[in-house]
């Protein structure tokens, strides 16, 4: 029996902390192109680097590894592979490459995920690519040296009927203007996941897809600093929230907000990442004052007073309080809650 895929339950009430993050982020979002057109010479570095991280990181959750020259030679564009996992690592710099270019033409539907995962495997020529799996699989991982079996997926019969009844689900919400897509995204990605659709290449599919979905809904910070990257680097916390809201999936009773929770965390980290960088290119000629509101008039995202120290290592803590009260004053930025938890924010 198929599972019912009904996304319309987003439109409920979603848990405060998930709708301050949202805010954050939707504002974030809303500034980010006029700091695109003020350091054109920074994005354009980081796309290369987002494109090289991306390229390692997602292969490397899967187990995929080379040496960090190949890797290199691949994001330059090296179609060479010596050995089978690079054939690996290209494909998926192929299927990344097209999603950062046609981004806007793709129609996401059962024919392009199709075409994209055939993408992915084709140079390594792994059988079954661009088809749904034919044999069951399970998700499992080792403890102790032995698999333990944690979720078994939609069976081979049922994969077709799920993937377009989610497909369906999908673009009926996406389409609706009360349920936001950060929410709707990671829902979909979670089912994606949960229906494993093919033999291989699931969990890379589902960070392609989670990207390709992002640039569809506005949101193009994956262009700039790698998802895939701040996804393996917390790892942990990834499979956790996997585990998380996929307990009761088959029967309908499953909790996706572990989840949601998770992906909205991961793009708030990319803008903080972001900021870093902008950060790193404050002329350093400007007196200590000048650097401090420099921080705090170019974030994309709140700062505590710690935060600013951290950037600002040579600065003296009154000197950043006398900048705060300044700019407030001024009426530049706001402060966001108080006491330790303060934080401050261009207005």
């Amino acid at each position: 029996m198929v599972r019912k895929f009904d996304y319309s339950f987003l439109k409920d009430k979603i848990p405060g902390k998930i709708v301050s993050l949202l805010s954050i982020v939707y504002d974030i979002k809303g500034k980010e192109n006029a700091r695109l057109i003020s350091t054109p010479a920074l994005f354009n570095k980081l796309k290369k680097k987002a494109i090289r991280d991306s390229i390692k990181a997602s292969n490397a959750i899967e187990n995929i590894h080379t040496t960090e020259k190949r890797i290199d030679d691949i994001a330059s564009g090296d179609n060479f592979a010596y050995t089978h996992p690079e054939k690996e690592i290209i494909g998926y710099r192929n299927a990344l490459n097209n999603i950062h270019t046609y981004n806007e033409t793709i129609i996401f539907d059962e024919t392009s995920i199709l075409a994209l995962h055939k993408q992915l495997l084709d140079i390594a020529e792994v059988g079954g690519r661009g088809n749904y799996k034919k044999e069951p699989n399970v998700i499992s991982e080792k403890i102790n040296g032995r698999s333990h079996v944690i979720f078994i997926p939609t069976s081979p019969k049922d994969v077709k009927e799920s993937m377009e009844q989610a497909l369906l689900a999908y673009n009926e919400a996406i389409h609706d203007p009360e349920i936001s897509p950060l929410l709707l995204i990671p829902c979909f990605i979670l089912d994606f996941l949960c229906i494993h659709p093919f033999d291989d290449g699931n969990g890379r599919m589902s960070r392609l897809l989670t990207l390709l979905l992002l640039y569809k809904s506005g949101f193009d910070v994956g262009r700039f600093i790698s998802i895939e990257k701040v996804i393996n680097d917390t790892k942990g916390d990834y499979y956790e929230a996997l585990y998380k809201s996929s307990i009761g999936w088959h029967e309908n009773q499953n909790d996706y907000v572990p989840f949601m929770l998770y992906m909205i965390q991961v793009l708030y980290r990319c803008y903080k990442l972001l900021d870093e960088n902008v950060f790193n290119q404050i002329d350093k000629k400007l007196n200590k004052s000048q650097r401090i509101e420099q921080v705090l008039l170019n974030t994309f995202v709140p700062l505590n007073k710690q935060q600013i120290l951290e950037q600002l290592p040579d600065v003296s803590e009154n000197l950043v309080e006398t900048i705060l009260s300044k700019l407030i004053k001024e009426e530049k930025i706001i402060k966001i809650g108080s006491y330790k938890d303060a934080r401050y924010y261009r207005k």
